[in-house]
């Protein structure tokens, strides 16, 4: 199974089971029914984007642990100034 098709189906699996909930074919109370289920979506893309926000802070945050890619980052800089003064840009 690939990865997209592995992605796929648990999304498919999340969907069926939330409108399940949402429709009201599991019986839950009416507090629950009411005033959770239906903000399940919000609060899911909330937690996904406060997830992605701490991974991309903590990349930033732990990119010099990495020496090789800082290495590699520093040589295609100064690659990109030599090229664009040899187009006669002015870089600094």
């Amino acid at each position: 199974m690939t990865r997209a098709q592995q992605s796929l189906s648990i999304i498919l699996l999340v969907t069926s089971l939330y409108l399940a909930l949402y429709l009201g074919l599991v019986p839950l109370n009416g507090v629950v029914q009411a005033q959770l289920i239906p903000y399940l979506p919000a609060y899911a893309i909330m937690a996904l984007g406060s997830y992605l926000l701490f991974r991309l802070g903590w990349g930033v945050f732990s990119f010099n642990d990495v020496p090789h890619a800082h290495k590699s980052l520093q040589e295609e800089i100064v690659t990109a100034r030599n090229q664009l003064r040899a187009a006669k840009v002015d870089v600094d």
